[in-house]
């Protein structure tokens, strides 16, 4: 029997944000993912992976969605933190509708992810929803 043998590789496809500042609060996420997810006409997921410091050492888009919805599952976001050996991660994403007010969904994949760091001992330190010209944190909200 052959046995596909497998490598993963990590590939740097660009770069973002200026720095290697620490995100201190989701302010600081905001901004850093205004320029991720500016001006989107469709849904976007992207995890940010911090170092011990909480400063970020790569950015992965995970999943493009429609209008008001992106399918995501757990193992897709902690795939870019686990090669990386990121020491926590930031998950966010936009709501092209401007209004930063998490869903249902929102919600219960927060949950999810939070417990899938756990386990991975990879914790999710906040997942912030990006909107026209605010935010909704759910560190902030003691959600996470």
């Amino acid at each position: 029997m052959n046995i596909p043998i497998y490598s993963i590789k990590l590939v740097r496809e660009g770069t973002a944000g200026s720095g290697r500042a620490a995100l201190k609060d989701s302010r600081a996420v905001q901004e850093f993912g205004r320029e991720l997810l500016a001006d989107l006409d469709r849904e976007q997921f992207w995890v940010l992976l911090l170092d011990t410091k909480n400063r970020v050492i790569g950015a992965n888009q995970v999943a493009v969605g429609t209008l008001d919805a992106c399918l995501v599952h757990p193992r897709e976001v902690f795939k870019a933190a686990v090669a990386a050996s990121a020491a926590s991660i930031i998950v966010l994403h936009n709501h092209p509708s401007g209004d930063p007010s998490p869903s249902r969904e929102d919600r219960e994949l927060t949950r999810r992810l939070a417990e899938a760091g756990r386990v991975l001992g990879i914790p999710v330190l906040d997942h912030v929803v990006i909107g026209q010209g605010a935010h909704f944190s759910f560190k902030d909200a003691a959600l996470l």
